[in-house]
């Protein structure tokens, strides 16, 4: 396979990404980290809710190993029965972003849906290496779980959702949640999931140098989580959710990924082996779509389509 073959992208997302090239390295190496972390790449919480009928709350909890652990709670103003529950991991490759990152999507679940979303800060890798993402994401779904009625959550319909490596956080929290006994889970979300830390499927060859989060970029996030253990066969399922052979007893899963993506081969396989392993799972692949395009280009047309067949499965895991 020649390396310049790759699906092309969608021509109104390639017009966004050519503005958006000139703000983002096409690859994300090391040395970048603390200059992205100091870089403003989440819009102030005061913005997002700007003209929202949600209120917002943080809580500090006992998490993995006693570290205090802070977590977000949103709600509309006018909560007042146990509904859905949202659970969300952020993104930002494990490295950058924080609790807030991402967060329009499951806002508007807030809005729509009456929902109670709850927002984990989990701590960040090369500082906190594995197993500290994923623990630090469990203890914190088990807190939410274990409060539910307080949040306003109905036990019973307590999803997990997160993008990018939220996204992988979220498989891999959903997976210690099965095999740990914990937390019944409704449904999960994936959003362009960052699930495997081994570099080798064709997409993650398609894209070197070019679009958000490419083959170089994944690199310097998986690394910086699992250290030399990267790419070995010493990687656990619940850091890197593409180990697992077995995807038996999960929730419903929603999958969703662009077509022009690092991670659109690895979301594709784990949906095929929810599916081989009896498990139901919903999977869009949208075509022309480069990583992060629905917060990057939220007008588009293809950002808009992919919003809502999402809150359309929402809409109905709830309804069956």
């Amino acid at each position: 396979m020649a390396a310049d073959v790759r699906p092309p992208y969608d021509p109104e997302l390639a017009a966004a990404l050519a503005v958006v090239g000139d703000q983002l390295p096409p690859t994300v190496t090391p040395d970048m980290i603390e200059m992205m972390r100091a870089a403003p790449t989440t819009a102030p919480i005061e913005e997002l809710l700007k003209g929202r009928n949600i209120t917002h709350r943080e809580v500090t909890i006992p998490g993995y190993q006693g570290f205090g652990t802070t977590m977000s709670i949103f709600a509309r103003e006018d909560h007042d029965a146990a509904g859905l529950g949202v659970y969300h991991t952020h993104g930002g490759g494990m490295i950058i972003g924080d609790r807030f990152t991402g967060m329009e999507i499951q806002l508007e679940w807030v809005e729509r849906f009456d929902a109670v979303c709850v927002s984990v800060e989990y701590r960040l890798a090369p500082e906190f290496p594995d197993p500290y993402l994923t623990e630090d994401c469990y203890a914190g779904l088990v807190w939410t779980a274990g409060h539910a009625d307080e949040l306003g959550i109905d036990p019973g319909r307590l999803i997990i959702a997160g993008a990018s490596a939220g996204g992988g956080l979220a498989a891999g929290t959903a997976l210690l949640a099965r095999d740990r006994q914990g937390p019944r889970l409704a449904g999960q979300v994936l959003m362009c999931p960052m699930l495997d830390d081994r570099n080798t499927t064709v997409s993650s060859h398609q894209f070197v140098r070019i679009g958000v989060w490419d083959r170089g970029s994944n690199e310097t996030g998986w690394s910086a989580y699992l250290g030399e253990r990267c790419g070995t066969g010493d990687v656990s399922i619940y850091a890197a959710p593409s180990r697992a052979t077995d995807l038996s007893g999960l929730p419903p899963t929603f999958i969703d990924v662009g077509s022009a993506e690092v991670f659109r081969d690895e979301a594709v396989a784990y949906a095929s082996l929810i599916w081989a392993d009896g498990g139901v799972a919903e999977l869009h692949v949208w075509p022309g779509g480069f990583h992060g395009y629905e917060l990057m280009a939220p007008q588009s047309q293809l950002a808009q389509v992919s919003k809502q067949v999402r809150n359309d499965w929402v809409a109905r895991l709830f309804r069956s």
